[in-house]
């Protein structure tokens, strides 16, 4: 009896107690609704039983696009041109050594860098003769990453230009197409690809700014028709090709007007009119041959060219065409004698003409005897004592 007494006083103390905590509940449902959700941890992870609806979505939605027919048509010539030529261009690098013998020092490797592009399926590369003058070593890359050692099997200082050989399979060569210099107009779209600082194949484009600019070469030539443009060229560019809207190359691109050495904007090619007939003679000769007139130095005057001297025995010489003349002279002062040599420039004759053409500068006359073949005959015209003489000459080889 007792036993059922207090399991009865437990049940209505219990249910006193839940009766109380039920009242009181949704009273705190409601404050803690009121509440702010509890701030993100620290570290950024999100608490495991944070709701689905309060997460951020996903990053933003990628639209597809740059599909062809979505480019400007610049910009679909620009990726034409680029996907006909890179893979015709080539990386070349060289190395030199240099020697110091300041207190015997050992010599120094010194490191260069250029552009060429390929040929033909021979393994030809062409680029500018002054990214391999004076290196000892000299590798190719080509599109696909690989490296060949290369030779250097033809040169022209006088064009800037240099022909090398890789042992590359034929099916890694793409040979360039090219297209007709004389044709070009100020104004017109080109592109240039190279490997400026290193970075290959990288493609800059512009405009001609101007055609027919003359730029001298290390040995005293000058060299004509060279086109300027403004597309971006920087060092490693040089013996890259510059191409038309066709992807032609119109020249290839070999100097830069700046102060800082990197581009300002004014970039200078070599013709491709004036490449084409190069090439030939480098891949047979390994050099070009050209007509030669023996006349060292000429002085630009008012009324044409005044020679100053003649090679020795050359053709000019040989014809009887006259320059300064040293006169040496001596005389006696007591027991001594004296001797000293001047110029006499009295007997020097003034070039006004070849073949009936005038000449008015020593790049015209330049022009003009390389135009013609060794062996074949000139007339020049020459104003000797106050007369005009015609003189023929048989011209020579040049030795360059």
């Amino acid at each position: 009896m007792l036993r059922n007494l207090i399991l009865c006083v437990i049940c209505v103390a219990v249910g006193a107690v839940g009766a109380e905590l039920l009242e009181r509940l949704p009273g705190e449902a409601e404050s803690l609704a009121q509440e702010p959700p509890p701030a993100p941890p620290l570290d950024g992870r999100r608490p495991a039983n944070r709701p689905a609806s309060e997460r951020p979505a996903a990053g933003p939605a990628i639209v597809p696009g740059n599909r062809l027919d979505e480019l400007s048509a610049e910009e679909r010539v620009n990726i034409d041109v680029y996907e006909r030529v890179n893979r015709s261009v080539a990386n070349i690098t060289t190395r030199a050594q240099r020697e110091d013998t300041f207190f015997g020092m050992e010599a120094q490797a010194e490191e260069g860098a250029g552009s060429g592009f390929v040929i033909d399926k021979h393994g030809h590369i062409l680029t500018n003769y002054h990214v391999v003058e004076a290196a000892d070593e000299i590798r190719v890359t080509l599109f696909d990453g690989k490296a060949y050692d290369a030779q250097v099997v033809g040169r022209d200082a006088s064009t800037d230009m240099a022909l090398l050989k890789i042992d590359a399979p034929a099916e890694s060569l793409f040979p360039v197409t090219f297209g007709d210099s004389s044709q070009l107009r100020v104004g017109q779209r080109v592109f240039a690809i190279g490997n400026p600082f290193g970075l290959e194949r990288t493609l800059t484009a512009g405009i001609i700014a101007s055609l027919n600019r003359s730029l001298p070469t290390r040995n005293r030539h000058i060299m004509k028709s060279i086109i300027q443009i403004d597309a971006s060229i920087n060092p490693g560019n040089s013996g890259g090709p510059l191409l038309d809207t066709r992807g032609r190359v119109i020249g290839m691109n070999t100097a830069i007007a700046s102060k800082t050495g990197q581009s300002a904007g004014v970039g200078f090619a070599i013709g491709s009119t004036t490449i084409a007939p190069i090439l030939p003679q480098l891949i047979e000769h390994g050099r070009v041959i050209r007509a030669d007139i023996g006349i060292a130095r000429v002085l630009e005057a008012d009324h044409g060219l005044v020679i100053v001297a003649a090679t020795p025995n050359g053709p000019a010489a040989q014809a009887g065409l006259r320059g300064y003349r040293i006169v040496r002279e001596r005389r006696q002062r007591g027991a001594f004698i004296e001797e000293w040599q001047r110029l006499d420039r009295s007997q020097a004759d003034t070039i006004v003409a070849v073949d009936g053409k005038p000449v008015k500068s020593a790049s015209q006359f330049q022009s003009l005897i390389e135009s013609r073949k060794p062996g074949e005959t000139v007339e020049v015209s020459v104003i000797r004592g106050g007369k005009a003489t015609p003189i023929r000459v048989r011209l020579g080889v040049s030795d360059d």
